[in-house]
This record gives structure tokens, sequence and C-alpha cells, in this order.
């Protein structure tokens, strides 16, 4: 059984989906089917369930995928760790989403490299939902998101729940309520913009999510590319935006900045690494970030 074929199968339980996970892998359909049609003879089971969409487990299926994943994740773990013992200093390589040098990200760098001797910091931007495969392949050793999102081989630990904004125009009604705050209910007849519109999970869809939570359903959910244009729809009277409270620094005029008073409008702000690793500079973050 080659490593290849355990990745082949690991995408298509992630994917839901033998079409996308061909299109992931850069590879035809009918050569990833018969991958993993050989990879059930080898085992002698059934790994998927046939005739379903989206494409599902079986539950031996999805035990095998928890130690897929494991085998990957060390073989990439070894390969990264090999690597670094051919070089003097050591390189940690940060995934991070960009909202979140409105945040404390900035500060929690400057500090690493300030305090662990010899360590070289290379920043990657990438989504949360992107920094679990990059953590499994080694192309990142940290990654700082802003979802839950659960997988066996990576560890997360929330840092912070960073309380949620209504953005809207200084002249929106809305404003009147700018010092006492603002419940997600009176908001569902407003044009509301929601970013990314990145692959899904992002944000977005964490929004959204929270509106579900509160049985709300609001009348226009507008998705734009990203969190400076959906505040610069906002300062141009063109709807309202929810937007973590750091984001308010954002620099763009016609703005007011509402708290959202539901217990449920936050955004947990987490770190991400691999289960197997046990590095300084991770406990150095957590112990950092418990003072700050």
């Amino acid at each position: 059984m080659e490593l290849k074929t355990l990745k082949y199968f690991v995408t298509v339980v992630e994917e839901k989906s033998i079409t996308k996970a061909a299109s992931k892998l850069c590879m035809a359909q009918p050569p990833l089917t018969r991958q993993i049609k050989n990879l059930e003879s080898q085992l002698g089971v059934t790994l998927f369930e046939r005739g379903t969409r989206p494409v599902k487990t079986t539950e031996v299926g999805q035990y095998f995928y928890q130690y897929a994943v494991q085998i990957l994740t060390l073989s990439a773990h070894a390969k990264s760790m090999v690597n670094r013992y051919k070089v003097t200093d050591t390189t940690v390589r940060i995934g991070y989403v960009s909202s979140l040098f409105y945040w404390k990200l900035p500060e929690l760098i400057d500090y690493l490299r300030r305090n662990i001797n010899g360590i070289k910091v290379e920043l990657v931007e990438c989504g949360t939902r992107e920094q679990v495969e990059a953590l499994k392949l080694g192309k990142i050793d940290i990654g700082f998101g802003r979802l839950g999102i659960s997988d066996p081989s990576i560890k997360r630990t929330i840092l912070e729940h960073e309380r949620l904004l209504l953005a809207v125009h200084n002249d929106h009604a809305l404003g009147y309520y700018h010092n006492e705050g603002i419940y997600l209910s009176q908001i569902l007849s407003e044009i509301i913009y929601i970013y990314p519109n990145t692959p899904k999970p992002n944000f977005s869809t964490f929004i959204q999510n929270i509106f579900s939570e509160l049985d709300l359903i609001p009348q226009s959910l507008t998705e734009v590319r990203e969190i400076h244009m959906a505040l610069g729809l906002v300062s141009s009277s063109e709807g309202v935006c929810i937007i973590p409270k750091s984001a308010s620094a954002i620099g763009i005029k016609n703005l007011k900045f509402l708290p959202i008073l539901d217990e449920e409008a936050y955004s947990p702000i987490t770190l991400a690494y691999r289960s197997i690793d046990n590095n300084e500079y991770i406990q150095q973050i957590l112990e950092y970030m418990s003072d700050f």
C-alpha cells in the first residue's frame, strides 16, 4: 500500500466526491476510481457506500480514514523534520487569515522573533480550511484562523472569543443604537454583506451558521470577495456588514460600529498545529497569549 494511494483515499473522503477529488489531485476520474477499488481489494473491505451523493464512507471506511490521516501526517512531519536538520536555524511557517493582522497577530509574531533564539518566521496567507491540509503536508507548522474545523491529526486551541460588531453607515437609522448595541433579529430586513467568497467553509458560512443557530432568516445575504469590499459598500450606504471587533480598526470613512448583543455573536480565534508536535514555540505562544 503506497502513500499516494492513501492520499487519494483521504482526498475522496474529504471532498465527498470522486470528481472533485480528481480535480484537486490533478488527475482524471477513471484512474482515481481504479485506485480506490484496488485499495478496497487489498484491504478486503468496502470503504465507500455505493450510489450515494455526496460520497459517504462505510463504517470501516471512516475507521480506516482516521489511520490514513495519521500515516500521511507522520510521513509529512518526518520529511519536514529531516529537512530541518539540514539547516542551523529553525524556520517556523505560520499560516494565517488576513483579518488577524487587525487582531494581536503582529505582536505575537514580533514576540516569537525576539524571544526564541535562532528562529526564522515565514508567513503564509491561507484560509482556515486550507490550513488543515497545509499542516498535514508540512507546508506550515502552525495556523491562526477563525473556524473550528475538526480533524483527528490536528490540535486546535481557542486563543480568544472575539466579539462581532455590525458596521453601518453614519446616517443609517441603526446608528441610533451605537452605544447600546443591537440584536441580529433587528437586521433581518437589511442587505447584509458577508465575506469572503472563497471555498467553503469560511467566515461567510460561519456568519450564516450564527443566524441558523438563532433560528433567524435574513432576507438578503450578499457574499463579496473580502472584508474591505464589504465595508466599502457599507460606507457607500449599500447595506450593513458583520465583522470581528478588531477589524473596526480598518480606516474606512462614514462608518459606525455597533456591538451585537446576541451571546452567539463571537468569532473564535484558534491556534492549530499537528497533534504529534510538541515544539517550544507552540508552548511559548500559549504562555504568551495567557498573559496578553
